[in-house]
């Protein structure tokens, strides 16, 4: 089959961020189809390149996290139609994936359906417009209401939805009960990430030698609110624990913010990264003995399915969540981290308290930890689980098996 591929916000393992459509794009072509994926980029003009044998179209739409309101609607419109102009020029389409956010990818992914009769997959990775909702972005009624009916639109005449977390299906199904709904979390890369042992050259560079060192990395937007981090820093400094060291390797809007607070503290304990691809990450994990995963606390965030843990369980570290939700009910049946209310700062040390003071405990979750990525969250299991639902592979029994666990 030839498969038009939307994802405005396409990344590669060098680029760093989300690399799930990577992952899936990837697996749709060793399963012998032909993927042709449309996003774009923060050039001035469009260019194309075959990138692990999917043609990529990157479409020359600037979008950063910094921009304001106004500036991310008119991104989104933009990618609108200058992919719409691109998909014309693309023939022998037989299906159309399309992965939010943000949700007017589903317009291009309708719109080809009724004028050119091509099937689509719409793959919900957060809940819009719920969750721009609830953040306070769109707060005219008119606004919220013909939102609504484009989500319901693009749901009813989907072929196929895929859903990231349990709370995401929930979400689609209040909208439409009747539609089928494939579960597919976010991905464990148990062939890139591993369990390792610290290497000391790692543990010099990052300064952080005999230190217990928690990590923080990823997206730094309004929705990961890290005021609740600068909390736990803070807290940190006022109980002299200078036994634990924080690493923050982020970029986003509240980044700045973060900075110019925990450098008023004058603590010494915490070390700003740039920004870095999966390479940089992987060196990361390595000094990391903890991760830290941060939303703020509103209750449709709690659905989120964030790639940071997916990382984390591959490579075998803790997890600190400071959400409810299916990630904190996940990691506290496993035994594979803690949950830390971000209104009480003081709850981060005495819950990673008897990790920093037993090692042994910490290296029995870090095993747990991996195990749970390689049983069930592997890319092998997901992509197979992901091509079966979409009648384009078909899936040996012990990972359906493995699968229906999660599922």
């Amino acid at each position: 089959m030839k498969i038009l591929y939307l994802h405005q916000y396409f990344k590669t393992p060098v680029e760093g961020g989300s690399v799930r459509s990577w992952h899936i794009a990837k697996g749709m072509v060793k399963a012998g189809h032909d993927v042709v994926m449309i996003t774009s980029h923060n050039e001035n003009t469009a260019t194309t390149k075959i990138i692990d044998g999917i043609t990529v179209h990157y479409l020359p739409v600037f979008y950063d996290n910094k921009l304001r309101f106004a500036g991310r609607i008119f991104s989104f419109i933009r990618f609108v139609f200058l992919a719409l102009k691109k998909s014309k020029q693309e023939f022998g389409i037989d299906l159309c994936y399309a992965t939010s956010t943000p949700l007017t990818i589903g317009i291009i992914a309708y719109v080809l359906k009724r004028t050119r009769s091509v099937p689509y997959v719409f793959e919900v990775r957060d809940l819009w417009p719920e969750a721009p909702m609830h953040m306070g972005v769109f707060t005219n009624f008119f606004v919220k209401k013909l939102l609504y009916k484009l989500e319901k639109l693009i749901y009813n005449n989907a072929s196929s939805i895929v859903a990231l977390s349990p709370g995401i299906q929930d979400g689609i199904k209040k909208v439409c009960p009747d539609k089928k709904i494939a579960l597919i979390p976010n991905m464990a890369d148990c062939d890139f990430f591993h369990p390792e042992i610290k290497d000391p050259l790692l543990e010099d560079f990052y300064s952080v030698e005999g230190k217990f060192v928690v990590s923080y990395y990823g997206a730094a937007g309004s929705v990961n609110n890290l005021s609740y981090l600068a909390d736990i820093i803070k807290y940190c400094k006022d109980h002299n624990r200078d036994d634990i060291y924080f690493l923050i390797q982020a970029k986003g809007s509240e980044l700045q913010k973060l900075k110019v607070y925990v450098e008023s503290l004058h603590w010494p304990y915490v070390q700003f990264l740039g920004y870095s691809g999966k390479n940089g990450l992987k060196n990361l994990l390595n000094v990391t003995d903890a991760v830290y995963i941060s939303f703020d606390n509103k209750p449709v965030l709690q659905t989120n399915s964030p790639n940071k843990f997916f990382d984390a369980i591959a490579a075998g570290k803790l997890t600190i969540v400071n959400t409810k939700g299916w990630i904190k009910d996940l990691i506290e049946k496993e035994e594979i981290g803690i949950y830390v209310n971000p209104m009480h700062a003081g709850e981060f040390i005495k819950k990673t308290d008897p990790y920093i003071h037993d090692k042994t405990r910490l290296l029995a979750v870090n095993n747990k930890a991996r195990r749970v990525a390689e049983n069930f969250y592997s890319k092998e299991i997901l992509i197979n689980r992901l091509l079966q639902e979409l009648n384009l592979n078909k899936i040996n029994s012990s990972s359906t098996e493995a699968y229906n666990r999660i599922a």
